[in-house]
């Protein structure tokens, strides 16, 4: 491989470089990218792995880096070796240019193939991106007027103010009789339609609060332009906030149980959220209502205790409902929702999402996790654990929660509990992120999602591997768990044999019409943006019209397709957390490190190269510092530790310019380069 450097293209010598690459481009490539060449199509950190892969290339050999006006070739390397993919049938080779860190615009070349989409390096890659996946839940907002201030053209009038509710049979008790009315207004809209389900808030609640729980310095100052901006709360928290009220006000404080859903008996047409406007029940309680919404407020109830001033009594509150509604489920624990069975029996019949499921063991653990942790009252962990720690865990959903109780397990480990035995917690961990990590390294995509694994919402099983890679890192350290999380944002944003990136408005190639009723009625072209699509899924049960029946691109960018097409929160969620955690992490800094955000661009530069086996720091002149050196657990090392060139390191940079004025920068950088930290004014 080679580094060239960025050259104008008027130099003679690199002008002959362009021409001859230019001239061996087939006609067709000059003008519109290869579709044999998937990529990333946002972008890549600097010191983050850089992948592409290229399909029917067996007689290429080489790839290029060109700025993306294909004015100058900056980079050239080897294709690897040509390893085929069962699930789209094809032989890829992978182009690696992680070595390449210069930051830009660029297009990815194969001689004789053509170009990809353009991305960028930028120390900021997924920051827009992070945004966005975040700012979908507030498009999803039920009971909100979306103003055109914060939505802009997705602006729209408030539907569902889910005020005056009925209770649906299923559900009656004597303190609430059948029709009587309760209110659980605000949430999320599911997915494409208007309903709102316990279940499935409850994980992708919990997605959010966790990454602010990871990197709080981070998400104090990222803004959402959400209408709670400038309020005493990081607009995350917000945001979460706007779905965890609405879980609350679905137990029923008589009992402590908890309906399983609010929604109407079937679902609605492809309308506006005001012009909905038919009959909403609150549905039957349910042991996974109880313990999901438990074992989420619960959590809650931690991360909001720091907060007090501005929610008086939140995490008081929050904790009392866990309580009650862990006694409920304790009372009931197979009280489970089986809609067939409740159709038979009550009028009017439910014909929405589901969310059923026959086994509460894993929500147990999770709430009672949650409790523990909140509590320090080891009856919790014993009722949740009898007989000790699981033996393994799994990639977590929303029919499966037992991980994500082992997540919070693991960052409490250090805090005095003794319940948790850190080196189980550990292993168990590394138990179930090893098999993906080796799946990554084994694939001739380099992607996360096994063989098998292309069924309904394919896409959220690559993001929540991409969240439990993480905590793998977070708690070893070890850089391989991060390069395979990499390797699963890099499939959803175009790395994969449809060559989408599967976020609506994020990307060159994105999905247009998904099964989203505000994208569908608003009279917009563009669907609202940051929604994570399913993703490719062999059930094809909709029976819509597919490209494929191979499982690595049975996806249909169709309305109809609610198979492979439809949005969902659950989906979002890990999305949100795997862009999001990347770009606290290598745009922002690292857990353990007191991170602020990098500011705008200036004139004002400092410059952390290595040298004679140390690091050193040049400043501009009058400024004075120094920089220290931490693994990505936040534990201070000596420059001589970071032992390799391409090893991810974090770094702190204390500075302050002749006035007396203090800066302080946080990032991550690798042995042997150079970095440029902006020493400028404030804001993101």
């Amino acid at each position: 491989m080679s580094q060239r450097g960025v050259f104008p293209a008027r130099h003679p010598r690199r002008l002959a470089i362009f021409v001859a690459v230019f001239l061996i481009l087939p006609p067709a490539s000059r003008g519109a990218p290869s579709p044999d060449i998937r990529l990333n199509q946002i972008g890549f950190h600097p010191q983050s792995p850089k992948r592409g892969i290229v399909v029917n290339a067996a007689a290429a050999a080489d790839f290029f880096l060109a700025t993306a006006d294909l004015a100058d070739t900056v980079f050239t390397g080897k294709l690897g070796e040509e390893k085929a993919w069962p699930p789209t049938g094809e032989a890829a080779r992978m182009a690696d240019f992680s070595a390449y860190t210069e930051p830009g615009r660029y297009v990815l070349g194969i001689p004789g193939i053509g170009v990809s989409y353009p991305f960028a390096i930028d120390v900021h890659a997924d920051l827009g991106l992070t945004r966005g996946a975040i700012r979908a839940f507030y498009y999803q907002r039920a009971s909100a007027t979306l103003t055109a201030a914060n939505a802009g053209k997705w602006a729209r009038n408030a539907g569902h103010p889910d005020n005056r509710v009925y209770v649906h049979p299923s559900a009656a008790t004597a303190a609430r009789p059948a029709e009587s009315l309760v209110a659980a207004g605000k949430g999320w809209y599911d997915a494409g339609d208007y309903n709102k389900y316990v279940v499935n808030g409850g994980i992708s609640t919990y997605s959010l609060l966790a990454l602010y729980r990871h990197f709080p310095d981070f998400y104090d100052t990222l803004k959402l332009n959400i209408p709670e901006s400038g309020n005493a709360l990081p607009d995350l928290l917000d945001e979460a906030l706007w779905n965890l009220r609405f879980m609350l006000a679905m137990q029923d404080p008589s009992d402590g149980g908890v309906y399983h859903k609010l929604t109407s008996p079937d679902f609605s047409g492809f309308v506006m959220p005001d012009a909905d406007r038919g009959k909403r029940y609150v549905v039957q309680k349910s042991v996974t209502a109880a313990l999901d919404m438990a074992a989420t407020a619960a959590y809650a109830s931690r991360l909001f205790r720091k907060f007090n001033g501005p929610l008086p009594g939140f995490a008081d509150s929050a904790l009392a409902a866990a309580r009650k509604a862990w006694d409920w489920a304790r009372a009931h624990p197979t009280a489970y929702y089986n809609q067939a069975s409740l159709n038979k029996a009550f009028i009017p019949a439910i014909n929405t999402g589901e969310y059923g499921d026959g086994n509460a063991l894993d929500e147990f653990f999770w709430a009672g996790a949650e409790l523990y942790l909140a509590t320090r009252e080891d009856s919790f962990f014993v009722a949740a654990a009898p007989s000790g720690l699981p033996a393994t865990f799994g990639v977590p959903g929303w029919p499966n929660v037992l991980t994500l109780g082992l997540y919070s397990l693991a960052d409490a480990k250090l805090e005095g509990y003794p319940r948790i035995d850190a080196d189980s917690v550990k292993q168990r961990l590394e138990a179930a992120a090893a098999p993906i990590r080796a799946r990554a390294l084994a694939s001739a995509y380099g992607a996360v999602l096994g063989n098998n694994e292309f069924y309904w919402g394919s896409n959220s099983n690559d993001a929540n591997q991409g969240m439990l890679l993480l905590q793998a890192f977070r708690h070893t350290g070890d850089s391989t768990y991060l390069a395979a999380s990499v390797d699963a944002l890099d499939y959803l944003l175009g790395r994969n044999g449809t060559g989408y990136s599967f976020v609506t408005g994020y990307g060159s190639k994105t999905p247009l019409f998904p099964h989203h009723r505000p994208s569908s009625a608003d009279g917009i072209r563009e669907p609202v943006p940051g929604l994570l699509v399913g993703g490719p899924n062999t059930g094809q049960q909709d029976k819509c019209e597919y490209p494929s029946a191979l499982p690595g691109l049975s996806y249909s960018d169709t309305e109809c397709s609610y198979a492979s097409n439809e949005v969902a929160i659950n989906w979002n969620a890990p999305f949100a957390y795997l862009a999001g955690a990347l770009e606290a992490m290598l745009g922002g800094g690292a857990p353990g490190i007191g991170v602020r955000p990098r500011d705008k661009v200036t004139a004002a530069w400092a410059m952390i190269r290595w040298e004679g086996g140390n690091l050193k720091v040049t400043l501009p002149a009058g400024w004075s510092g120094a920089v220290e050196v931490f693994d990505l657990r936040g534990h201070r090392v000596a420059p001589a530790a970071m032992d390799s060139a391409g090893s991810l390191w974090a770094y702190r940079l204390t500075a302050k310019d002749g006035s007396g004025r203090k800066v302080k920068r946080s990032g991550t950088l690798s042995p042997f380069s150079t970095l440029r930290v902006d020493l400028g004014g404030r804001g993101r």
